[in-house]
């Protein structure tokens, strides 16, 4: 049974999805003005591994992740770098995709843009506006928030306490503070579309609760996103969307906590502003999705050199217990032994990642499950005697986790060439002579070749360096 902590509720809930065996979900995705930075991914890789495990557990699962391609920083953008709006967010949406795949994640279902639906956009403001929640003022188009009786039930804030602060800017024509955007019109130079109301953009609340329902229907089961979004992205989604079709819009919905740059918050003013596109060149994206998931997905995460380094350590050796492992089975041949003991302790290893994840997608606890496999595989290997079928479960355990959490724990080593093979075979050969001189020389020879050997208990393992 899957337990999800719902925002919504402030409590665990069983996870019941509206339809059973299938799962509509919709995860908030990115501003296309620039490479997204390492707090953006977090949510993309959260998300990917509870769509992976709920995959995992049987459900078919429609996930939905939008592009907003039209907003004012994309506006501001194009206009200093002079590129034309669709230009630069379409250069931003590949930049995307390649920074996404490398950290392992999966594309969604369907990626909605919000230039693709202005029409639909047009229609569902037109429905809260008959309905008397949305008004037209000179041009923009407000959404009346006190009109809407639940408003403040994401957030868990009374209305009252958010007008303090509220204010009206300069050129708003608002009927009360709280009241927020729908339509804007459009300024001179703008990107436009024609509307009843005038030319002008879409707000950016609006464009969620449009592509959702459209991709997703009146009811969805999920909807994430970054803690930061819940307030007040999510709590306005509500209310158009609850206000235009009179059905709750999300049954359960997720926040991921904050990303802090060695315990700051990380912004551009204080220079630690980190960007995914070039971190990846430092760092191996696999240690850096590694990292973001040894922390539960709904606690602040910090960002630093040390932690990082320890992920990346902590990840060598689940590949190395995996490797060594593989190595053995190669040598391997059917059963030498009872091995109902290991067998079931493998067994129990599975059990324990699914009572990790089914608690509220416990990401943290699932490591440390990969952790322990790893301690388990590597005291088995001290047998004298293993089973083909022990080797092969450690195996397919492993790699049914690692699929899980989108961690790769088989390395992958790429094809040799042959001189390369040539020398590895000459070095064990050198090696059962006892002419440790030359299987000496071929090592040091392969290290020029960037080949790092490793002998072990279980014969010679190597990697790229």
């Amino acid at each position: 049974m899957i337990q999800i902590y719902n925002s919504l509720t402030r409590q665990k809930e069983e996870f019941i999805p509206l339809e059973e065996g299938k799962v509509k979900m919709y995860v908030c995705g990115p501003t296309v003005y620039n490479y997204i930075h390492i707090g953006n991914s977090r949510p993309v890789i959260v998300y990917d591994t509870v769509r992976r495990y709920l995959q995992y557990a049987g459900y078919d699962v429609k996930f939905v992740s939008n592009f907003t391609d039209v907003d004012d920083k994309i506006i501001k953008a194009a206009n200093e770098l002079g590129e034309d709006v669709f230009e630069l967010t379409e250069r931003f949406i590949a930049a995307y995709f390649e920074d996404v795949t490398a950290l392992g994640c999966k594309k969604a279902d369907v990626h909605p843009r919000v230039t693709e639906h202005m029409e639909d956009i047009v229609e569902f403001i037109k429905v809260l506006i008959s309905k008397g929640y949305a008004y037209a003022s000179e041009g923009d188009v407000y959404y009346r928030t006190r009109k809407f009786d639940g408003y403040g039930k994401l957030s868990h804030q009374p209305i009252d306490d958010l007008k303090i602060g509220a204010r009206i800017e300069a050129g708003e024509k608002k009927e009360d503070p709280l009241d927020f955007a729908l339509w804007k019109a459009a300024k001179p130079g703008e990107i436009k579309w024609d509307s009843p109301w005038g030319e002008g953009r879409p707000g950016w609340h609006i464009e969620c609760s449009v592509m959702a329902r459209e991709h997703l229907g009146d009811t969805m089961d999920i909807h994430a996103g970054g803690q930061d979004l819940a307030f007040p992205h999510h709590e306005n989604e509500i209310a158009q969307s609850e206000a235009h079709t009179g059905k709750t819009f999300a049954r359960y919905w997720m926040h991921n906590g904050y990303i802090n740059i060695d315990n700051e918050k990380m912004s551009k003013s204080l220079g630690n502003f980190v960007l995914v596109n070039d971190i990846r060149k430092q760092i191996d994206p696999q240690v850096l999705r590694f990292f973001m998931l040894s922390v539960h997905y709904r606690h602040p995460i910090n960002f630093a050199q040390e932690l990082v380094e320890a992920a990346e350590a902590g990840l060598e050796r689940i590949r190395t217990a995996y490797a060594n492992v593989e190595h053995r089975l190669q040598a391997s041949a059917g059963l030498t032994e009872d091995s109902t003991e290991w067998l079931t302790k493998v067994e129990e290893i599975k059990k324990q990642f699914e009572e990790a994840m089914n608690d509220d997608f416990n990401t943290a606890n699932a490591i440390s499950v990969l952790f322990e496999l790893s301690r388990i595989a590597n005291t088995y290997l001290k047998e004298a005697n293993t089973d083909e079928a022990v080797l092969k479960a450690i195996l397919k355990t492993f790699d049914i986790i690692g699929d899980v959490l989108g961690i790769v724990v088989a390395e992958e080593k790429g094809l040799l060439d042959e001189e390369i093979e040539a020398l590895l075979e000459e070095r064990i050969q050198a090696r059962k002579n006892r002419d440790f001189a030359r299987s000496d020389e071929i090592r040091d020879q392969l290290a020029a070749m960037n080949i790092i050997l490793e002998d072990t208990r279980q014969g010679t393992r190597w990697k790229r360096g």
